[in-house]
């Protein structure tokens, strides 16, 4: 007998919380409608891992039914319920990252003389999002999507009276529907030639279908419009410009709308319609191409940036270009990785420069910062582990995520590899450039708590915190970020691939949502065979056991092998001869903006094209052979 899990507890949970708060929140204390807003958040969180921890017991897909909607006909949508991989993964990362929001909000906005009305939208905008993920058709995932654009709209125009704010939460509410448009004339497409707007019905009508290889037809349309959705929710080209001024809201919201959770809507959209977009070919190189696009020209945007939270706005629209460029190629477990790792990393990122705008009373201008990385010492080392784990460093969770996701572009086209690969190198850039002028040299700016953000000068009152200097911020706002840079520095353990010597846990655990596909863009790449394993690891000859970090790990100076397992666990080999007395290659390849080249996509590079077989100058007369 199948359980019966009550899914529909899961977002009721917050809404109650938002309910109590807006209605009776005015007249309650601040410690009620802490209560209130962290007990039902937490609650809802628990409930999922509870979800989480019988998941392996109860039949894939669950379904769970709680009431008819509309009947028209042969027409019906109701109120349900769909879960399984796909939509666990994304119940926790908004569920778990949204109740530790939660925590460091009541920290963060503890001087606000609208502390209610914060956590009741707050709340709202879980429940809305909970919504989107666990819907088992396109309509009630449209009412979420509707939904989280509502509470995106409130929370970035929090501070109404300021002209700034209320101007970014119109502009985000007026962009955000030319995307849901298009949204919903797919839709309408969708229950003219299929009757249904069911995930399992509309799947199951287009899953004999071949794909649209000789002309633009109803899936390519519908691929097309559910995209412009996508642009516009998640701030693709060319429906982006609402993203950066959305930043006029409470730190706390950036980290939670426009990083972890409702910008990623429309990758998990992409990766759900799954079925239509594998068989569009055409859709899907526009959505390659759109991502593509989107995570260069943002980079390169945010390289010139001097508001803190500005920076890391760019940078969030640049990292789901690159989500959308793995979708694009048919990759869309990377896809889904990589939002998993962002939603760690680029929500300590802002929680952590929300830490930041704290001790500093106020002001986002990094050429006004600096020297703090002694004041603030743990926002200084959170903050590290953030901008390690999205610059690509080995080892953390940006690195396997990023790395996943050039690997597979590079089997459609190296074109997308090269821009990625580019994109890599900026985003390292800016990361360590906002790093160095927040935390390094002297500080630049006035003295603390003069105006800003925190002090709330947009109600027209120069309130503070009352704290003399710059200070470190409150326990409260600490445990989340130290939380957060746990999860940056292991959470990519859980998808480490073949290429790497893992077993690619993430994207086997996605694989059913995904296996019944029929891919539009795949190139192979024929690689050599393994060679011999040696106490199961492998080794080239007699030297040390080869790793994609063999260029400064082997022993010889003269000649170095790098080698990496590709993700179908074949084997490569690349060996670099160099001149005695050379410099040293890993003083280069230690260094940020490398990392990436280090990994499994740069071997695929020049193990499987035309370049393989030329010799190339590096270093003098050193040279790369395979």
């Amino acid at each position: 007998m199948t359980p019966n899990l009550n899914l529909w507890l899961i977002p009721i949970l917050p809404l109650a919380g938002a309910a109590i708060n807006g209605l009776w929140g005015r007249r309650s204390s601040r410690q009620a409608v802490t209560t209130v807003a962290l007990v039902f958040s937490g609650a809802a969180f628990a409930m999922a891992l509870w979800v989480a921890a019988r998941f392996s017991s109860i039949p894939l897909p669950y379904q769970e039914f709680l009431a008819h909607w509309i009947r028209s006909g042969s027409f019906g949508v109701d109120f349900a319920f769909y879960l399984d991989q796909l939509s666990l993964v994304m119940l926790l990362v908004v569920t778990g990252v949204g109740f530790l929001i939660h925590i460091y909000s009541v920290g963060y906005m503890e001087d606000d003389p609208s502390y209610y009305r914060f956590f009741a939208y707050l709340n709202l905008f879980l429940f809305f999002m909970l919504t989107l993920v666990l819907a088992n058709n396109y309509l009630l995932m449209f009412i979420g999507w509707e939904g989280v654009g509502l509470a995106s709209y409130l929370l970035i125009g929090f501070w109404f009276t300021k002209d700034s704010a209320a101007s970014a939460g119109k502009k985000a509410f007026i962009v955000n529907r030319i995307g849901d448009f298009g949204f919903l004339i797919g839709l309408f497409l969708l229950i003219q030639h299929f009757g249904s707007l069911t995930f399992e019905q509309v799947f199951h009508s287009i899953a004999p279908m071949s794909p649209e290889t000789a002309g633009a037809g109803v899936l390519t349309a519908v691929a097309l419009l559910l995209m412009v959705g996508a642009c516009g929710k998640s701030a693709q080209i060319p429906l982006y410009v609402w993203l950066p001024d959305a930043m006029e809201g409470p730190t706390p919201v950036s980290a939670l709308i426009h990083a972890a959770t409702m910008v990623t809507a429309g990758v998990y959209m992409v990766a759900r319609s799954h079925v239509i977009f594998e068989r569009a070919p055409m859709a899907l190189t526009v959505v390659a191409v759109i991502g593509t696009l989107t995570a260069f020209f943002a980079a390169t945007i945010a390289t010139a940036q001097t508001d803190i939270k500005k920076v890391l706005a760019y940078s969030t629209v640049s990292q789901l270009g690159y989500m959308f460029m793995a979708c694009g190629v048919g990759a869309f477990s990377a896809g889904i990785f990589h939002l998993m790792t962002h939603a760690f990393f680029k929500g300590l990122l802002f929680l952590a420069a929300g830490s930041v705008i704290h001790a500093v009373g106020g002001e986002q201008d990094m050429r006004k910062m600096g020297g703090l990385r002694s004041k603030t010492p743990v926002t200084f080392w959170t903050m590290t582990a953030a901008t390690l784990a999205i610059a690509g460093i080995p080892g953390l969770a940006g690195f396997f995520s990023k790395d996943e996701i050039l690997w597979r572009v590079y089997q459609a086209s190296w074109i997308y590899w090269v821009v990625g690969i580019v994109t890599a190198f900026l985003t390292s850039f800016y990361m360590f450039r906002l790093w160095f002028l927040t935390f390094f040299g002297e500080y630049r700016g006035p003295t603390a708590g003069t105006a800003g953000e925190h002090g709330h000068s947009a109600h027209g009152a120069d309130q503070t915190h009352g704290h003399a200097g710059i200070h470190e911020s409150p326990p409260l706002m600490l445990g989340p970020l130290v939380i957060l840079a746990i999860l940056s520095v292991v959470g990519g353990y859980v998808g480490v691939p073949g290429s790497l010597g893992g077993g690619n846990r993430f994207e086997k655990f996605l694989d059913p949502v995904f296996r019944s596909t029929a891919p539009a863009l795949t190139r192979s790449i024929t690689l050599p065979a393994k060679p011999t394993l040696r106490n199961n690891r492998p080794r080239v000859g007699s030297r040390k056991p080869a790793t994609p970090l063999n260029w400064f790990l082997l022993e010889s100076r003269s000649q170095r092998h790098c080698s990496a397992w590709d993700w179908h666990g074949r084997f490569t080999i690349a060996t670099l001869n160099f001149p005695r007395g050379s410099p040293p290659i890993w003083v280069v390849f230690m260094t940020p903006w490398f990392t990436n080249i280090t990994s499994t996509s740069f071997m695929a590079k020049f193990s499987s094209s035309p370049w393989s077989r030329v010799q190339r100058t590096f270093y003098g007369r050193a040279s790369i052979k395979t």
